[in-house]
């Protein structure tokens, strides 16, 4: 039997509140602006790096909002260190690279729904690619780094975190 692809974070329980330290700092939120610990293993045979997302489907925006994208991190990785999403890419993986996340920041963008409404939904999201970097500029949306993500993943893993702030 073979074993199933993962992603965990000693951090975040899946479909269990995020702790406050990851908020955003800005736009009325006051967090760390922390990234947690993520780990994974398993990846299928083939696997040649891995791409992450952070996803809140539940912000006010039509579209969602884009936390975090991280692309190139390499096949031999299998851990994203606490705050590896500092800005600058300094903290990531050699290789890896941020894509601009809907603050227009490269790096972690922190939790930051709205005041009083219900807890949104953060999907943590982890690819294994069957190639080695994303053909994709520097600059490049998050919908086209998702598009490129999604024509070349050989499996997925996801896990859910919630956050809500008081009215």
């Amino acid at each position: 039997m073979s074993k199933q692809f993962t992603l965990t974070s000693p951090d975040i329980a899946n479909n269990a509140s995020v702790d406050p330290r990851f908020e955003f700092n800005g736009f009325g939120c006051n967090g760390q602006n922390q990234s947690p610990v993520l780990d994974w293993s398993d990846a299928p045979v083939g696997t040649k790096s891995f791409a992450l997302t952070v996803y809140d489907p539940d912000a006010p925006t039509g579209s969602g909002w884009w936390h975090w994208f991280v692309v190139d991190i390499p096949a031999d990785v299998a851990q994203l260190a606490a705050n590896a999403g500092a800005r600058g890419g300094a903290q990531l993986p050699e290789g890896a690279r941020h894509v601009r996340n809907d603050y227009g920041l490269f790096e972690f963008g922190g939790f930051c729904p709205p005041p009083g409404d219900k807890p949104h939904r953060y999907v943590f999201t982890l690819h294994a690619l069957s190639v080695g970097t994303l053909d994709i500029p520097d600059d490049a949306s998050c919908a086209l780094a998702g598009f490129m993500v999604n024509a070349n993943t050989l499996a997925k893993f996801s896990f859910t975190g919630t956050y809500g702030r008081a009215a």
